[in-house]
């Protein structure tokens, strides 16, 4: 299979409409039609049901969206670590949440005496930029990030909270649960976007950071569940209250297992130490 193939196959299955991943790739839509039709002739599998509508994957047309999904990132990350080593740049690139690990970073920074380019991410990004080769290192927060493929330490464990907006008849509470958080009256979870841009069904806001999550809690519109060292970032016009059933997050720090960088491995060990 080639890249230009996937790219392709890539398009139309989150499309799910010929028309628009044509018009996605900046191509017309006949060649785009016929290169699926070729790609499943040599698989010997159908990976699309066509309607008159739109498409739909097939069970083999989903794992070849995932796979797809997956090689095309390594093809990227080996342009881009490719370029950067030709660059001979200094020290590391670390990608993180915007708004997490705050005190961590801060003592990361503080310690590690090479050059690092902190890149600040939204929700999801520390991951894609990680992948993709854009970053050396990244701070991921398990369960909500996937640390599949990449190598691994655990920094920090910890418990999650639920921030209402103050004065919320809720927030003298020593506690609540994940089902009593579910069903809050007037106050939905927030909704955060897909990988691929798009958001889930359900009642909640739609969000891109953390900033635009607590205006909303403030104004009454959304609660939201998040690990308990957020708290120290929050203002009086917030309320915490435990939630003990929640997963916990942890904290890791992750870099790509064929690395041989000794800046990387030097910041991970002072991570650790930390």
């Amino acid at each position: 299979m080639e890249t230009r193939e996937l790219r392709y196959f890539v398009a139309v299955a989150e499309e799910s409409h010929f028309g628009r991943a044509a018009q996605r790739l900046a191509m017309a839509q006949p060649p785009l039609s016929r290169a699926i039709q070729q790609l499943e002739r040599r698989l010997g599998v159908v990976l699309l049901h066509r309607t008159a509508r739109g498409v739909t994957l097939t069970e083999a047309g989903s794992v070849l969206l995932r796979e797809a999904r997956l090689a095309l990132e390594a093809v990227e990350a080996a342009e881009h670590r490719t370029r950067r080593a030709a660059a001979d740049r200094p020290g590391v690139v670390l990608a993180t949440k915007a708004g997490a690990s705050r005190e961590l970073l801060s003592k990361l920074l503080d310690a590690y005496v090479d050059a690092v380019d902190v890149v600040l991410c939204g929700p999801g990004e520390p991951e894609r930029l990680l992948r993709n080769g854009r970053a050396d290192v990244a701070l991921l927060h398990r369960p909500y990030d996937t640390t599949a493929g990449f190598d691994t330490e655990d920094l920090h464990t910890e418990r999650q909270v639920v921030v209402l907006p103050a004065g919320h008849p809720l927030a003298d509470r020593p506690h609540l649960s994940m089902a009593e958080v579910n069903t809050l009256t007037g106050l939905p979870l927030p909704r955060w976007p897909r990988r691929d841009g798009s958001y889930p069904d359900g009642p909640g806001p739609q969000v891109r950071d953390h900033t635009q999550l607590t205006q909303l809690i403030t104004l009454g519109r959304a609660c939201a569940v998040m690990p308990e060292s957020l708290r120290a970032q929050l203002g009086d016009d917030h309320a915490i209250v435990p939630v003990p059933d929640a997963p916990a997050v942890t904290t890791v720090i992750a870099w790509p297992p064929h690395s041989r960088s000794k800046a990387v491995a030097d910041l991970v060990r002072t991570a650790q130490s930390l």
